[in-house]
């Protein structure tokens, strides 16, 4: 993996989440992987147990954003930075979340190791 395949990856997986399709989740993740979405989450351990989780909590379409790049690429293991964007109804910033991505891909490109690191932006609050 070099920078550009990470990006490929991590564009790839925007699109995922802005679409949920279930076929374009799970063409991100190896069979087997270890998916935490906080370091001290169990992890899932199937394709399909990510895809599950994905579409088990849904965003609303428009309501949200990313942008994802990558900051380190050796081999297999890549470290990922960015934010994830959540709108009001009227098109303002929600909250906003930075993010750390630390993933390991198997030889197709494919995750096979996830796990999120974020925090709040605290001067935007989630709606009540």
């Amino acid at each position: 993996m070099d920078h550009s395949d990470v990006q490929a990856w991590l564009d790839g997986y925007l699109a995922a989440w802005k679409s949920y399709d279930p076929a374009a989740i799970g063409e991100l993740f190896s069979e087997t992987v270890s998916y935490r979405d906080y370091p001290f989450a169990e992890p899932l351990t199937t394709r399909e147990e990510v895809v599950a989780n994905w579409l088990g909590k849904k965003d609303a379409p428009g309501t949200y954003d990313g942008e994802y790049e990558p900051v380190a690429v050796e081999g297999e293991v890549a470290v990922a930075r960015g934010t994830s964007t959540y709108f009001d109804a009227d098109g303002g910033i929600a909250e906003l979340f930075y993010n750390v991505f630390v993933m390991r891909f198997d030889e197709e490109g494919r995750c096979k190791e996830w796990t999120e690191y974020y925090g709040r932006d605290p001067r935007y609050k989630a709606p009540e």
